[in-house]
């Protein structure tokens, strides 16, 4: 009888020890979304963009995660940015377009949602912004800039050796010609376009309509809403609350986080994941961003 006793508290044990090793290789190679896909449940999965959009992998990235996970029902996209890098904004704008497809998408806008942060949320299939929310901004910026003179003064110059008239267009070491001023708006002109119509296709709102409110004018979430820019005013309750709704879920639903580049220490070491992520820039060219100095 002890035999046997010992005999199942070591089965026990060994199997606790497996479960609770399969529990943590789920959450350490995965985190919260592979343990919702080991344990079962429905949930929702929230993506959070914040500050200048400059790279777009790790949004990819956890987007198709959601897409692919079935406990995942349906997926808020958390935005409290001004914008960034147009091609990197393009890019997480229609991942949400390719996610859309299999479940729905809600966005949710925080303090600012402006310029490519607005871009990225209509794509969504609703937008919650709160009454004092700070978006629209529908535009494109190149800004430039001049140090001739500053050269001069410090007894400097500089030289360009190029193909091409227009290989220096932008240069900071002379000024812009008429024919160059004229090139440069004709490119922002043109991405300005792709701007209003992705909006105008995304929201279902005239293409005119749009245009109109299209002149990097910022708007309160309020203001946006009676403008047809935003559907809801809420928080992100509140699209948490609607993503459950529209995606089935009785209940309170399990909120499951992408995880980003930023691990905790211990993840770091034991994955040997030091190092990675340093280096990246900001980004230069054309850009879907609203950044005044004076906004708190």
């Amino acid at each position: 009888m002890r035999l046997l006793l010992k005999g199942l508290s070591i089965l026990f044990l060994s199997l606790l020890v497996f479960f609770v090793a399969v529990f943590f290789y789920a959450y350490l190679t995965g985190g919260e979304i592979q343990v919702l896909s080991l344990l079962g449940g429905d949930g929702i999965g929230v993506l959070e963009i914040a500050g200048s959009i400059n790279d777009s992998r790790e949004a990819i990235r956890s987007l198709k995660q959601f897409g692919e996970t079935r406990g995942i029902k349906a997926v808020v996209v958390r935005i409290d940015s001004p914008g960034g890098g147009v091609a990197p904004t393009q890019e997480i704008f229609e991942e949400i377009h390719k996610l859309k497809k299999k479940k729905p998408v809600i966005a949710s806008l925080g303090g600012i949602a402006a310029s490519g942060g607005y871009y990225i949320a209509s794509a969504c299939d609703q937008v919650v912004a709160n009454p004092g929310t700070l978006t629209g901004s529908i535009g494109v910026i190149m800004e430039l800039g001049n140090v001739e003179e500053l050269l001069k003064k410090l007894g400097l110059k500089g030289y360009s050796v190029k193909s091409g008239p227009h290989k220096d267009i932008g240069s900071p070491l002379r000024p812009l010609s008429q024919e160059e001023k004229a090139i440069l708006q004709s490119l922002v002109d043109n991405v300005h376009g792709q701007f209003v119509t992705a909006v105008a296709k995304s929201r279902r709102m005239p293409e005119d309509k749009v245009r109109e409110l299209a002149d990097g004018r910022v708007y309160s979430g309020e203001q946006a809403k009676g403008l047809g820019l935003v559907d809801l005013l809420g928080n992100m309750e509140d699209a948490i609350d609607l993503a459950a709704e529209r995606g089935g879920i009785k209940g309170v639903p399990q909120v499951i986080h992408a995880r980003g580049e930023d691990k905790s220490w211990w993840e770091k070491l034991l994955f040997s994941y030091l190092g990675n992520g340093l280096g990246k820039g900001a980004g230069w060219g054309l850009r879907y961003e609203w950044t005044p100095s004076w906004i708190q």
